[in-house]
């Protein structure tokens, strides 16, 4: 494989649960495995010039780990009508109203939408990433221009190990789950990447400026994040 950082196509192995993305990286300096619960799959980095047949020899004799990953993982929650989903921070319940009007309405601790059931996992879904991503924009612009920067964009996905990335061309992408935690933890995501808009490091200046973007308790909002991460990767996911 070359010694780019690029992903080949996926790989199957018979003794493996789940299909293989195999990565080469310039700087790597031994095999590593971890389980993509996001995308269902295993991704596997190795240095440069190792083989893909023995890359993945080596992950195949890592099957009781993975296999033990997978279980240890508790069991999703899909965007289903009677399920309860929090919303930036507190429970609400997803109700379905064959009758009620298809766009999602937000009402009290109540998220109703109506239309074909086999519809609403969807419309919800839709419905959630639209709500994080104007609301991101609109707190990203608010603490930026306090900032005095301007970010060159805001977008939304669902990355499973980072609650948000900025580019050095000052673009900012966060993970759509994050409008699913309680506000302060947001936030302080948000005032993490600005912070990068001026500085693309974590050092002693980055973190002067993130202390005053964020205007509060930095250390209670990362591990308010860290306690009820888990669970928001979880939502929208199978049962």
């Amino acid at each position: 494989m070359s010694s780019t950082a690029r992903s080949e196509a996926l790989a199957f192995h018979a003794d493996l649960p789940l299909p293989v993305e195999i990565r080469a990286i310039r700087t790597a300096r031994r095999l590593r495995l971890r389980v993509d619960h996001a995308r269902g799959l295993l991704r596997l980095t190795c240095p440069p010039r190792t083989s893909r047949r023995s890359a993945l020899a080596w992950a195949a004799e890592q099957r009781a780990w993975v296999e033990t990953q997978i279980a240890a993982l508790p069991p999703g929650e899909p965007l289903e009508p009677g399920r309860t989903i929090p919303l930036e921070g507190a429970e609400i319940l997803l109700a379905w109203d064959e009758a009620a009007p298809r766009a999602p309405h937000l009402a009290g601790a109540t998220l109703l939408c109506g239309g074909p059931r086999d519809a609403f996992e969807r419309r919800i879904a839709r419905f959630l990433k639209q709500r994080a991503l104007e609301t991101l924009s609109r707190e990203t612009v608010e603490i930026a221009t306090f900032a005095g920067v301007t970010p060159r964009g805001v977008a939304v996905g669902d990355a499973d190990t980072r609650w948000g990335s900025c580019s050095a061309g000052g673009r900012i992408r966060y993970s759509w789950r994050l409008i699913l935690a309680p506000p302060a933890a947001r936030r302080f995501v948000v005032a993490h990447e600005v912070a990068h808009l001026v500085h693309l490091n974590h050092g002693a200046d980055f973190k002067r400026l993130e202390e005053r973007l964020f205007d509060g308790d930095i250390a209670a909002a990362r591990a308010l994040l860290r306690r009820v991460g888990p669970r928001l990767k979880r939502v929208g996911r199978g049962g």
